[in-house]
């Protein structure tokens, strides 16, 4: 049996193992409600849980990261001196640990765009003290790929801890990068013009959000899976606009978070018009049901327990609680 055809049974059975028949959802379910945790963040793009239980997002308009109690919505400073954010979009987009160790995926800072920074990963190493472990743009620089592309450094969207270092998507050069401790930098797997974004794991599977090329169509926001010696990746489930990101939540559920309708016309790289965004959960059928919506211009989101923080291009975080019981 080949590969393929190994991961896409593999895929087939994980879909319907980790999406409960909706039969089996308690009848007294009722549609979440959105509540503002946080706002007045500068910028939003990414998030992760830290080994504090903390949530951690960067604020791109300010080269920072700050740290933010899920309960009360307490907003303390982790780490600053970061590149800030030169355009519309870039500076620090995502954060992850490995132990207790910070590292931070920054973007669009380089010299193609008119800044003097390095595009990849910083490690923070203290509260004012970050360094560079990985130099993501000389790598894009040097092995561009085969779609067609305007950035020579690309656009490094989200991380996620993988084998010891980290996996990064690159939505513009349309691949996803395996990068070490070391600084190595290679290409794990690329794709048409299909927009990767968010990143979630399972244990040796990667499930990728894809936006889909401009317009942005519902048909091509998909979610996708591959495996550690897969040269291809397989559709889970497709139908929502713009896909920004991917994460398990309650009953190991899939979820994904769609930014919303894109207006035609706009230029590549635009976010979506503002309060059309919503959380979805994959079904065994490979489509998505809509979880929340009205959401604004959302781009990463985290669960903890059956509650999902939504991070927003504004600065806002989101709390939907009671994920797991809606039912539609």
């Amino acid at each position: 049996m080949t590969s393929k055809r190994k991961l896409l049974l593999l895929s087939a059975a994980l879909v319907a193992s980790i999406t409960p028949a909706a039969a089996s959802a308690p009848s007294h379910s009722r549609f979440p409600k959105a509540v503002l945790l946080v706002s007045g963040l500068e910028g939003g793009s990414g998030s992760t849980i830290g080994p504090d239980g903390a949530l951690y997002v960067p604020e791109p308009g300010a080269g920072r990261i700050s740290r933010v109690d899920p309960r009360t919505g307490d907003v303390s400073t982790f780490a600053i001196g970061l590149p800030k954010r030169i355009g519309a979009i870039g500076g620090a987009m995502d954060v992850a640990f490995i132990g207790n160790t910070a590292f931070v995926l920054v973007t669009l800072v380089g010299a193609d765009v008119g800044g003097s920074d390095v595009d990849g990963i910083y490690r923070v190493d203290g509260r004012r003290h970050v360094s560079v472990v990985a130099d993501i743009g000389a790598f894009a620089q040097s092995h561009p790929p085969s779609t067609p592309f305007f950035v020579p450094t690309g656009v490094q969207y989200a991380m996620q801890q993988y084998r010891g270092g980290f996996l990064v998507t690159d939505g513009h050069h349309n691949r996803v990068l395996r990068v070490t401790l070391d600084g190595v930098v290679t290409e794990l797997i690329a794709f048409n013009n299909i927009v990767p974004t968010g990143l979630a794991r399972l244990g040796s599977l990667v499930f990728v959000a894809q936006a889909g090329p401009v317009p942005h169509l519902p048909e091509n926001g998909r979610i996708v899976v591959f495996g550690p010696k897969a040269d291809t990746a397989i559709e889970v489930a497709a139908g929502a606009r713009l896909l920004v990101d991917v994460e398990f939540g309650p009953r190991h559920s899939l979820y994904a978070l769609a930014q919303g309708d894109f207006v035609e016309g706009n230029p590549e790289g635009s976010p979506a018009e503002p309060n059309t965004g919503s959380l979805v959960k994959v079904n065994s059928d490979g489509t998505f049901r809509v979880v929340a919506d009205g959401l604004d211009r959302p781009t990463s989101m985290e669960f903890i327990g059956d509650t999902a923080y939504v991070v927003t291009l504004g600065g806002e975080i989101w709390v939907i609680d009671n994920v797991s019981r809606q039912r539609h």
